[in-house]
Order: C-alpha cells, then structure tokens, then sequence
C-alpha cells in the first residue's frame, strides 16, 4: 500500500504550528505497518541549508496556472526512514514568511496544489491514498475529481482529508480561483466549492474527499454543531458516515525527559525529584526569582484569542496573587504580545514572556514548570498538553475537543486523573481551578507529585492512532480495488470416459390433475365452461365492431 501525505509544513523541516509535528510523526509509525509512506511540502526559504545541501534534485517540469506557464522543481531527500519530496518555485516559497501574511495565498496554493497532482506521474509515485491536510491541500480532492480521475494513471487514487483546524478555511474570490484552476461552474455551485460569495479551499476538501478524519472525537463531535462548525456544521453532519476523531499522538523519541538534550537534567518517572534542576535553571535563564515553593505555570502557544488568552488576561492580577510564577512562549496577536509584555515589566521576576519560534526554548519549558496551562476556546487536539504529560508538568485545560479526550481532572475521592479542568468559557472558573491546583502544589506535594509521576507514565505515541489510520487507508484501497475476473480454464475438461449413445428418452409423467371441487351436496360441481371466441365458434361467422357511429347505424338498418 502506498501513502503519499501532502501538507504545508513538517517537523524537522519547518514548523508554525501543531500540523508539522502531526505530518513529521505520524508517516514514521505508519510505516511500521509495511506501507511505503512518503511526503509532499513546499520548498520554502525557511528551510535552511542544513537541509537543502542533504536534497537531491529529480525533475523539474511546468504546469498552466490560468494564463501562467510555472516553474515546478521537485527535490527529495530521505529522513528516518521517510521519504521527502519538495515542490521548489522562488516566486511561490522564496518568501521571508511561511504563510499568512501575503496577499496571493490562495495562489499560492492553487499552485501547490496543481504541481502535487502533476507530480505524481513524473516521480513514478502513484499513491493508493493521497492524504490531504488543513485548507492548503483542500483543492487536491477538487483537482483530482474534477480533472484527472479520468486518466488511467489517476482512477484509483483515493483521498483521506484531515481537519487540523476548521477556523482556518482558506477562503478566496471565486473568480480568482476559477482563474488560477479553470474549474468552471464547479467554483461556483454552492454544492461544490462556493462559500457564501467565495471559494473556501476548506470546503473543496470536505465535499470532495473520500474520507473526513478530524484530529480528536470530541473535535469530530463538536464541528457538527453551529458554535463549533464555522459555517460548515450542516455539510459535515451530511458526510457523517464518512467522517471520524482519531486522536493525534507525539513524537515520544523527540519528547522523552529522559533523553531530551535540550534541558539541564533528564529525569524518568523513577528519578521525579530530579525535575527540580530544570525549574531552578529556567527561573534562572529567564530572570525569574529562584524559588522551589513558587509554582511554575508554563504557556507554549500560539498567541490568539482562541486559546483562551482573553480568560488570562480578565484575572492575571488574581493569578499573580496566588504567589505563582507564570512563563510564555509564542507568537502571534499584538494585543497580547503587548498584554504580556506588560505583565513582564509589573511582575517582574514573576513572569517572563518570550516572543519567538524556540522549539529547545519549548523543551526546557516542558521539563521545568510544575503546570501547564490551556484554557482554549475550543482545541481541536492539542499536543502541548501530551508534551506536558510527558514531562510530568500537570495541564489546566478547558474541557473542550482534544483536551477533553486526554485531561481527566483529579478526583480527590478515587485518587484518578491526570491534570486540573474547567467546562466553561469563564475567566473565574479557570481561575478557581488555579488557585485549586497551586493549594495542592503547596499543601500536599506527595500527592501533587504522584499525579504527576503517573501522568508520566500515559502512552501519548502514535501506535495506537496510527493503526486506525492504516484501517481506514485499507478500507479504502479495498473499496476503489476493480472487482477480480472470473477465472475461466484454458479448455473444457475432457471426459475420462467416452459418452454412452443417448436412449430415446421417456416422456415426462403428466402432473396429476387436482380434483374437482364438490358441490355443496357433495356431488363433483359441474365444470366451468371454456371461453370461445367468435371465430372459433362453430354457427357464426365473426362479428366485426363497426369502428364509426355511422356505420354503426347502417348495419342496424340492413339487419
């Protein structure tokens, strides 16, 4: 079997978000399972050299764009067992940003769409399943069944679409799109990709894929409902056969304590105490008091409303008054770049906010804090939350999408649970939770502690995830497989014996007539008379039915 995943960015290569880290762990375990799994990314320039000097170049080819002729390069190199195919054009990806900020980004990946499909044939790569990801690759299913399915090389690719985030939809002028992909009145049927008034990428993807997989079950739950499903509740409850949660994992070799090079000192379950170091060292690096009691509260994210940062922001005086400390790292929204820059100036040696892509930065921040705290307005997986787990740093998380399948609050009376939750969007309740969680990391350490020991030991890896994906990929090349011939023999079998000559055979026994039905007095009823037609009458020549009124009325007259 033979899986090609297209995305807009990968871990090691390059990373904005949650999505690299999926697409750069997630083939290495499926390939485990004996499929050739390989992956489709532009060539930006953030990828350094470090890499491009480890790239072969393989082809290069053009494809029509509207009424542009562009370049497609197609370089590969081999990472873990995985190989990476690279889509090169300096106009599209020659950029000092990734994505998000330019003002062609729909053609941008109308392009990196069109060069992954014409690539396929051109690297002698022809997937059983083409697995699409985010609103970057939603029009590869359009493209697909729009114009190349008929092709022999194309008829059997199917098409798995995972939502890593629906909020982000990919939404452009349909006449731009049109344009770029000349897709005709397919751009701008409500049932195919128009979204009121314009053309979502996102929409392209779920209307068109053979299968809708979204990045937790609950999330899966949830983007079927109007406050979670942007717009898109009504098309995805219609796809509901076809569409399924199943939950991201982590990289456990890139994310394990006890060999993660990144921080002081590594630690294992068996060696908690040890985890201390990596909090003095970090309260140091980031000129925060160096204080064991104070509870270090960690944030690695992107800095928007939808994590819950306008809930951080309502009580960060009241959070502060605990005696907590409180480090950041992210990027993202001026208002709270400048939210927690602020804060770092009033709290000085309190908090410390750090505004960078800084993934050894993130490690350290893993390891060292006692909680980890997400109160997201909606999630649709989360893997800070697994990281943290990982590392024995207890999460505070809203009960929403991934969080809610993978945080199960502290039950004082069962000892069960893994972290702290709140259910409702609410500053104050997400800082009843706090206060709650920083009471027990000063009144009650060992039993702190042992939450946190067994939270290291969860499985937070991509096995059990990844067989899913394998099931459903199997199901797939399973159903578009052509149906087998009937095997038909050469020649007929010849007779071990020669035939005996054929005997006039006997005639056929006649059905015996069932008896007659018995008059009520128990004499046989007389026999129903048979019907005649006048031409087999023996007396009367047939009558013929005058076929108009008036020569009805002359035969009357001559009788």
């Amino acid at each position: 079997m033979k899986i090609l995943f297209a995305a807009s960015e990968c871990v090691p290569f390059v990373k904005t978000g949650g999505l690299a880290d999926v697409v750069g762990a997630l083939p290495k375990e499926i390939q485990k399972s004996g499929a050739d799994v390989r992956v489709i990314l532009p060539l930006y320039k953030a990828i350094g050299p470090k890499w491009r000097d480890r790239m072969e170049h393989v082809l290069y080819f053009y494809v029509n764009l509207g009424w542009r002729h562009q370049y497609v390069g197609i370089l590969k190199t081999e990472y873990e067992g995985v190989t990476f195919y690279f889509v090169d054009n300096e106009q599209y990806f020659g950029r000092d940003y990734i994505y998000g900020m330019g003002g062609d980004e729909g053609e941008r990946f109308a392009f990196f769409s069109r060069a992954v499909i014409e690539a396929l044939s051109k690297i002698d790569f022809i997937p059983d399943v083409l697995h699409c990801n985010d609103w970057q690759t939603g029009m590869i299913p359009v493209l697909l069944n729009a114009q190349y399915k008929q092709l022999e090389l194309y008829s059997n690719i199917t098409t798995v679409y995972t939502i890593h985030n629906l909020q982000y939809q990919g939404i452009f002028p349909i006449g731009h799109i049109e344009d770029m992909l000349s897709l005709g009145d397919w751009a701008y049927t409500s049932d195919h990709l128009e979204f009121f008034g314009m053309c979502s990428f996102m929409k392209g993807g779920l209307v068109f894929a053979d299968e809708i997989t979204t990045v937790s079950p609950t999330y899966a739950q949830e983007i079927q409902t109007a406050y979670y499903g942007e717009r898109l509740d009504g098309l995805l409850r219609s796809r509901i056969d076809h569409l399924s949660g199943i939950l991201n994992g982590i990289d456990t070799s890139d994310y394990d304590p006890a060999t993660d090079q990144n921080i002081v000192q590594n630690y294992t379950a068996e060696t908690f105490g040890s985890k201390a170091k990596n909090k003095a060292a970090l309260q140091e690096e980031l000129g925060l008091h160096i204080d064991p009691d104070a509870p270090l509260i960690g944030m690695v994210s992107r800095l928007s409303g939808q994590k819950g940062l306008d809930l951080v922001e309502c009580v960060l005086g009241e959070i502060m008054a605990t005696g907590a400390q409180l480090v950041v790292l992210g990027m993202g929204e001026s208002k709270y770049v400048d939210l927690f820059s602020w804060a770092q100036w009033k709290y000085s040696g309190q908090v410390a906010a750090r505004f960078e892509m800084n993934p050894a930065l993130s490690h350290k921040i893993y390891a060292a804090c006692d909680l980890f705290l997400m109160p997201s307005m909606f999630e649709p997986c989360g893997l800070s939350q697994l990281i943290s787990l990982r590392y024995g740093t207890l999460p505070i998380a809203r009960e929403t999408g991934g969080l809610r399948d993978t945080v199960l609050a502290y039950n004082k009376y069962t000892g069960d649970g893994n972290g702290f939750t709140f259910l409702n969007y609410n500053a104050h309740d997400m800082l009843h939770v706090i206060e709650q969680a920083v009471e027990m990391y000063r009144g009650d350490r060992n039993t702190f502690n042992q939450i946190a020991i067994r939270a290291m030991g969860g499985l937070y890896g991509w096995d059990q995830s990844a067989l899913k994906y394998v099931a459903l990929y199997e199901k797939l090349v399973g159903a578009s497989a052509p149906a087998a011939e009937p095997a038909v023999p050469a020649e007929l079998p010849t007779p071990a014996v020669e035939a005996a000559p054929v005997e006039a055979a006997e005639a056929p026994a006649k059905k015996p007539r069932a008896p007659r039905k018995k008059a009520a007095d128990g004499e046989p009823a007389p026999k129903k008379p048979r019907k005649t037609t006048a031409k087999k009458a023996d007396d009367a020549e047939p009558v013929k039915k005058p076929r108009t009124r008036k020569k009805a009325e002359a035969a009357e007259a001559e009788n």
